[in-house]
This record gives structure tokens, C-alpha cells and sequence, in this order.
């Protein structure tokens, strides 16, 4: 590397969640320097460019020649889902580090080419879980470990907006598109977090009403899944709704709902009620959760360490998406089989970088339209 203490990152694709969270992350990422974009829109990449300082503005077909010049270390890929594994293998192939948004890819083929892409040329994999770095989402787990509970029973979610025409997590379910794969993947992932434990059954129901947005990928899709112990976790995920973001779990003594839960643009808070009577609420202030996920991998690249969450972390989530959805075409329920997990996320990779102001955008709206 030309600086020892400095992972040189590209961000490939210059979308919404790349211009309001991404790149201002690298602000708070000590370890991590900006010096690449690829994107095919020249306007994005010169005013961005111009905007950030960076030199290095691509189009997609010089991705190859780019990486195989040894400028740039790791990759951030925020792309459509679809396109995941395609540029993921292809920067592991080169030996650059790959740092993919979720989902992490679309099916499970997809997923664990990727995962033998980065083992065979030796370079980190990581999906960007955000939350597994967030200081209310770790002390939740922190408080349901230590028994603040009881043992827990189950945890229902809800996470919803409303998603305007043409956006691309419209797109067919077998391109990664539909509100499962975008937004049912944080109540997924929290519900397995928080257990402490992979699911072994789901049901789910899909539902649309007739509106040319829902023509390709459903509306909403409603979910229970079986964890072991006799345990259950529900949740609602849709892109026809108003904006909703919480989760509770419940245990045999308490209970804790996180609300908001998911969301990376305002303070979240929860609060725990034990025994009917005792209640108490914490607060936190909005912090930059894409800093310190840039800055988690950035250290994990220069220090030679396992990244968590990694590829396999990636990989269940989307063996459930994809049971999710034949249960919800078929009408039956589907056995999910799953890896034993090795790691879960915990307080110590918590980081709390100040919140940034949301940038003016280019060439780019919000799912919703704001």
C-alpha cells in the first residue's frame, strides 16, 4: 500500500445511499482515503469529483484496468443487487479487498462464489451491515445477553416506506429486487443477532395492491420465522407504506422495543420494560454508521484481521431471503439450513463518529422521493 496507515478505497456506483452516506463516511474514517469513483454518468463524477477531491473518475467498462494498475486497495460496491457478484469477484480476482452492500447478493450460487473469490486470492470480504457497528442496536444485544429479560421468546418488526415509480428496488425478485431483500433484511439480521441463533423454518405471505409500482416485485411480504428453543420472530417489510422502523423482543421477564430501529439519518432509541412497572429509555445521537463501517474494514485490511460480518454472515441472510420467497409463492412453509455461526456482533465494535449532514445530491432521489 503507498501509505501503510491508509486503506485507498473506490466506491463503485454513485447512487443515493452512496452520495448521502457513503462518501461523507470517509470524513470520520481515519484509516480509509477516497481516491476512485466508478460511475457511467460523467456528470455524477465530475461534480462529486470535484466535491470530495478525487482524481480518480471511471466508467464501469474501466473497472478491470483499473484495479489491475495496483492503485486501489479495496473496493465499496453499491450497486443494483444484481450486480454484487459480478464486480465483487472480479476486484478479489485482482487481489483488492471488497467491501459489498446488502443484500450480498441474490442467491446463494452468487454468495458463496464470491466467498471462494476472496479465500483463494486472499482478500477480506465484508458486507456492509451497518448496524453491527451502532452503539443502541450492539447495547440492545448487550442487555438481552446479560438476561435484562429474561429468556427471550420473540421479536416482531416492522420496517416500511413508500417507494416511488422507477426506483431500482422495484426491479423482479430474481434481480434482487422487492422490499424483502432491501428492508426485511435488517429485521432478518437483527432477529438472528439478538437470539443469538439461525432460524430453521419460515412462512410468509405476500401482498400487492393494484398499482403498476408492485407489477414485478410485491408490495409487502409478512414473515414468521422458527428458531430453535421454541422461538419465534415476525415481521411486516413494504414499499407501499409510510415510513416505520422498530423491533421487540420479548422475553419471559421484560421486554425492550428499539424505535426507530434501522434508520442511519436520526438519533434511535429504545426503551425496556421489566416486569409492567419498570421502565427505562436510552437515547442515542445520530452518528455516521458508514464511517465506522469504513473504518472497521480499513482497520481489519491494515492490522490482518477477520472481519465481521463477513461473507457467511452474508450468506445466510440471503439463504433466508430466498426460502422467504418460495414460502411465499408456494403457500408452504420451507426449513432453512444454515451454517453454525462463529461470531455475532458485539459492544466492542461499536463506534460513535459524529452524524453528518446530508449533501446536496446529483443525478439521484431517495427510495421514497424526498
Amino acid at each position: 500500500m503507498q501509505d501503510e496507515r491508509k486503506v485507498r478505497f473506490a466506491v463503485v456506483g454513485l447512487g443515493h445511499i452512496a452520495q448521502v452516506a457513503v462518501l461523507p463516511g470517509f470524513d470520520h474514517a481515519d484509516e480509509a482515503a477516497l481516491v476512485a469513483f466508478f460511475s457511467d454518468d460523467p456528470t455524477k463524477l465530475a461534480e462529486l469529483g470535484e466535491r470530495y477531491g478525487v482524481d480518480g473518475r471511471h466508467d464501469y467498462a474501466a473497472y478491470d484496468a483499473v484495479l489491475d494498475r495496483g492503485e486501489i486497495d479495496a473496493v465499496y460496491i453499491a450497486l443494483p443487487n444484481h450486480l454484487h457478484a459480478d464486480y465483487a469477484i472480479r476486484a478479489a480476482r485482482r487481489g483488492v479487498h471488497v467491501l459489498v452492500e446488502k443484500p450480498m447478493a441474490v442467491d446463494e450460487r452468487e454468495c458463496t462464489a464470491m466467498i471462494e473469490a476472496a479465500e483463494r486470492h486472499g482478500v477480506k470480504l465484508m458486507v456492509a451491515y451497518r448496524l453491527h457497528f451502532d452503539p443502541a442496536n450492539l447495547d440492545a444485544v448487550e442487555q438481552v445477553q446479560r438476561g435484562r429479560l429474561g429468556r427471550p421468546r420473540c421479536f416482531v418488526s416492522a420496517f416500511s416506506q413508500n417507494v416511488v415509480a422507477g426506483n431500482v428496488r422495484l426491479m423482479p425478485v430474481a434481480r434482487g429486487g422487492g422490499p424483502v431483500y432491501d428492508m426485511g433484511i435488517y429485521c432478518i439480521n437483527a432477529a438472528r443477532y439478538l437470539f443469538r441463533a439461525e432460524p430453521t423454518r419460515v412462512t410468509a405471505f405476500a401482498c400487492s395492491r393494484d398499482d403498476e409500482r408492485f407489477r414485478e416485485s410485491p408490495e409487502m411480504v409478512a414473515v414468521t420465522m422458527e428458531f430453535p428453543d421454541q422461538r419465534l420472530a415476525q415481521f411486516t417489510c413494504s414499499f407501499g407504506g409510510a415510513d416505520s422502523s422498530r423491533y421487540e423482543i420479548i422475553g419471559d421477564e421484560g421486554r425492550l422495543v428499539m424505535e426507530p430501529a434501522y434508520e442511519y439519518a436520526e438519533g434511535l432509541r429504545y426503551t425496556i420494560e421489566i416486569g409492567g412497572d419498570k421502565t427505562s429509555v436510552e437515547r442515542f445521537e445520530k452518528h455516521d454508521q458508514f464511517g465506522a463501517e469504513l473504518q472497521y474494514f480499513a482497520e481489519c485490511v491494515l492490522e490482518n484481521r477477520a472481519v465481521e460480518p463477513d461473507g457467511r454472515e452474508g450468506l445466510a441472510d440471503v439463504r433466508i431471503i430466498r426460502a422467504i420467497h418460495e414460502s411465499a409463492e408456494t403457500g408452504a412453509s420451507v426449513a432453512v439450513q444454515s451454517e453454525a455461526k462463529r461470531t455475532w456482533p458485539s459492544a466492542k465494535q461499536a463506534y460513535s463518529f459524529p452524524g453528518v449532514r446530508k449533501p446536496e445530491t446529483v443525478h439521484t432521489q431517495s427510495p421514497s422521493g424526498d
